[in-house]
């Protein structure tokens, strides 16, 4: 089975979605490649990353980390 490279404990970056093992917000790697930076350089700038997982967190087509669902509210 396999294990998600997306972890969110209120320990850890108070709840934000960091990928597994390390401190590091999904949310920097969408802000990296959204700036037209490479998955080499969100690398670069965090180690403690590896590319089996960013490459995972694409594949999976997580969305985005900060998206709620929507819950229908019933007018009466």
């Amino acid at each position: 089975m396999n294990q998600s490279v997306v972890k969110v404990d209120r320990e850890i970056m108070s709840g934000a979605s960091c990928f597994a093992g390390t401190r590091v917000p999904i949310q920097n790697l969408i802000d990296y490649l959204e700036g037209g930076d490479s998955i080499e350089e969100f690398l670069d700038g965090f180690p403690s990353v590896s590319r089996e997982q960013v490459i995972a967190f694409l594949e999976e087509g997580n969305p985005a980390p900060t998206a709620l669902p929507v819950r229908e509210e019933h007018a009466q």
